[in-house]
């Protein structure tokens, strides 16, 4: 089968197409026929192996990648099952993650699927997995937002964050979205009732809190601000939701963060939390209903074949892609 390899780490020149053997399903595991694919930022930091204290902490890799074939969000149909999987079967439909993505045949596990909606695109289910239960755990577990919330997305326009708008305009919350100036229209668009050009405005400065007061809960998919400018912007007992940030080649990049504001959380009236990973089905079908509904659309950037992955992850490591980048696998 056709797959995206790469087999050391460093940028994202270093992929290849490339002719692999077909993975084997093991007794617990599925083999989806991918139909589409996405891109995400974690994409990147796994084809740098970066930060580098991630290669400690396992799954990575510490000298080489653990898994040569790239890839984790993805949308497709069942190929064959393990002796053990009794759902789904071979031929549902399905969108989830499986670790080797970007390639015609991927491995996984049944905990990490859920059916896909009838009506929805693979191309739209693909694009959910990674980013759509970031921004559903961000919003409504995390940062617990409801009706009536002053909500802060920083990045709005990204992945995450399109989603992340999108959900907590749903709650009834009242949104405002961190954006450029040129995607200011398309962050209306999905719900935000303010939106702040980045490029005129920073949301953590004194003019701006003045006018503006401070938010309930910030979701910060971006780390552009240091932590002490980030709780300025927030209510007294306001929470801050800390979803990503650093860039390539750093030591501890997003995770040096991350530790900070857990550090800092045992001293202060606010909350400062870290957004959990997991790879959910719970969160994936919570996301397939709310799509199934009308209640979430994936925008979407580009589509681009396999073998353009590698200019696709540039542009996702630059920071400036509009909602998703989709492969289509077919």
């Amino acid at each position: 089968m056709k797959a995206v390899v790469q087999d050391r780490f460093g940028p994202p020149d270093i992929l290849r197409l490339a002719d692999v053997d077909v993975p084997v399903p093991g007794p617990d595991e599925v083999l989806v026929r991918v139909r589409a694919a996405a891109l995400n930022p974690y994409d990147w930091h796994m084809l740098r192996g970066d930060p580098y204290v991630a290669r400690l902490m396992g799954g990575m890799g510490l000298r080489r990648p653990k898994n040569p074939v790239a890839g984790l969000d993805a949308a497709g149909v069942v190929e064959a099952v393990g002796v053990n999987v009794r759902e789904p079967i071979p031929g549902t439909e399905v969108f989830g993650f499986c670790p080797g993505a970007f390639a015609e045949l991927a491995r996984t596990r049944p905990g990490m699927l859920a059916r896909k909606p009838a009506g929805l695109a693979f191309s739209d289910a693909a694009a959910l997995p990674t980013a759509g239960t970031t921004a559903l755990r961000g919003v409504r577990e995390t940062g617990e937002v409801r009706a009536g919330t002053r909500l802060l997305v920083n990045g709005a326009a990204g992945g995450v964050g399109t989603y992340a708008v999108q959900i907590a305009a749903g709650l009834g919350a009242e949104v405002t979205g961190v954006c450029s100036g040129r995607n200011a229209e398309l962050v209306r668009s999905l719900g935000a009732a303010h939106v702040v050009d980045y490029t005129k405005d920073d949301f953590t400065a004194d003019g701006f809190l003045e006018r503006h007061g401070g938010y309930d809960v910030i979701l910060d998919n971006v780390g552009n601000h240091p932590l002490r400018r980030l709780r300025r912007a927030l209510a007294p007992r306001g929470t801050l939701v800390v979803n990503a940030g650093g860039s390539p080649g750093r030591v501890f990049g997003a995770v040096g963060a991350m530790l900070g504001a857990v550090a800092a959380d045992r001293f202060v009236r606010q909350h400062l939390r870290v957004l959990p990973t997991r790879l959910d089905r719970s969160e994936l079908a919570a996301l397939a209903d709310l799509a199934a509904a009308g209640g979430l659309t994936t925008v979407v950037d580009r589509t681009i074949p396999l073998v353009d992955i590698a200019a696709g992850l540039a542009l996702v490591e630059a920071g400036h892609v509009r909602g998703k980048i989709v492969v289509d696998v077919t």
